[in-house]
């Protein structure tokens, strides 16, 4: 089967920068499950995958503007710690990637300096300004369910959970 629009993807990944730092990866975790054609996943990336099936496997480079922008300067806000959404807020340090709680619900941020009360945050994706390259097999493709549909995301192992 074909990924095309309202199939549901299941793949491994390894993100890295251009020069080779590897960023991100899912082999040593579970598969990234995504309903193609639904927005939850970047734009030339989805349109890579269009027509591929499971074992194929592809390479995919991108431009920061392609991927998450360049990075603003002007990106660092002073926040309250109680925004954070993390386990452990007494152990928060420099560099450290977080979700912080806003009205569309969690973001990443980077962390820049803690204080007692309050954390400078880097509101740039943490990829931002960073040409980026993923290495993609794909390991299943099946129909979405009826529900995964009128939802506009996937439900189950790896999906979203109700």
């Amino acid at each position: 089967m074909q990924i095309e629009k309202d199939k549901v993807v299941t793949f491994h990944y390894t993100l890295a920068a251009l020069d080779g730092a590897e960023l991100e990866s899912s082999l040593d975790s579970e598969p990234t499950v995504y309903l193609h054609g639904q927005g939850g996943m970047l734009w030339p990336v989805q349109q890579a995958l269009l027509g591929k099936q499971a074992g194929d496997k592809i390479e995919v480079e991108l431009t920061p503007a392609q991927a998450y922008g360049e990075k603003k300067e002007d990106a660092i806000t002073r926040i309250p710690i109680k925004h954070l959404m993390v386990k452990n807020k007494k152990k928060l340090r420099k560099g450290q990637i977080v979700k912080v709680n806003t009205k569309d619900g969690g973001k990443n941020v980077t962390v820049v300096k803690v204080g007692k009360f309050n954390v400078d945050v880097d509101t740039n994706h943490p990829f931002a300004g960073v040409a980026l390259k993923y290495n993609i097999e794909i390991l299943e493709v099946r129909d979405a369910q009826a529900e995964e549909l009128s939802h506009g995301h996937v439900h189950g192992v790896g999906g979203h959970q109700h």
